[in-house]
């Protein structure tokens, strides 16, 4: 774990703008030391470096807000998209570089091409990538949701859903089919539906592949129910969904 400090020193990200990302729910910390300071994890880390490459990209903050809070956001696939977007906005000033070094040698007259300019092809990719996380009704939902919750609240809601993970956890070296996980798997889909969005089975069995595909959400749920309890509880929410 890392003091808000330690992460700004190591990001350059003022620790003005980290209690900033805190107070507006874009960047909580993991915890808070026994003095009441900022601490941060690797899986924050995580988060802060999408942060930081949205905002490269020139993403308002309740875009970059609204699309890592998606039900939906993989973090593979958000990377795809920033990968295509940073080589469209590299393409824009390549242009701009060539038009420049044009007019220092011809002078401005010589060349009266404007199309250096035209960021229409990255507006347009940009638009779609914000549209793809945030136009969804279980977004909606999850926004609505969470409007009316404190900090706190917030917190204990995750926290809540933690333990859940933790009861995966408990029975992981089972069968994924067996009566006692498969009653998880409903009460995690109850879980999520009073708290976050309605979790249709289609929802729930796209959730189940994302906590077993690796990557910063299977590290959170191994790291409270034990390794391979991210990957239990994608075979059983996988059976369960199978079978209905």
């Amino acid at each position: 774990m890392m003091t808000v400090h330690e992460v700004s020193r190591r990001t350059g990200v003022s620790i003005r703008t980290l209690q900033y990302y805190d107070r507006i729910g874009l960047l909580r910390p993991a915890g808070y030391s026994g003095a009441g300071y900022r601490l941060y994890d690797g899986a924050a880390l995580e988060t802060l470096q999408q942060i930081l490459l949205f905002r490269e990209l020139e993403f308002p903050l309740k875009d970059i807000q609204r699309i890592i809070q998606s039900p939906s956001f993989d973090r593979r696939k958000a990377l795809d998209q920033q990968i295509t977007l940073l080589e469209l906005k590299k393409e824009h000033l390549d242009s701009l570089i060539r038009l420049a070094r044009e007019i220092r040698e011809e002078g401005a007259k010589a060349n009266m091409d404007f199309s250096a300019f035209d960021t229409k092809k990255l507006d347009e990719y940009a638009a779609r990538a914000k549209k793809a996380w945030g136009d969804t009704p279980a977004y909606q939902e999850y926004e609505q949701k969470a409007k009316g919750r404190s900090r706190e609240e917030t917190l204990e809601t995750g926290r809540q859903m933690m333990e859940i993970f933790a009861e995966f956890g408990a029975v992981r070296n089972g069968d994924p089919a067996s009566a006692e996980a498969q009653v998880l798997v409903r009460k995690l889909q109850d879980f999520i539906s009073a708290h976050y969005y309605t979790c249709t089975d289609q929802i729930l069995a796209g959730l189940g592949r994302m906590y077993a595909a690796g990557g910063e959400m299977t590290d959170n749920i191994d790291s409270r129910g034990g390794e391979g309890t991210a990957v239990f509880a994608g075979d059983a929410i996988r059976i369960f969904c199978a079978g209905k």
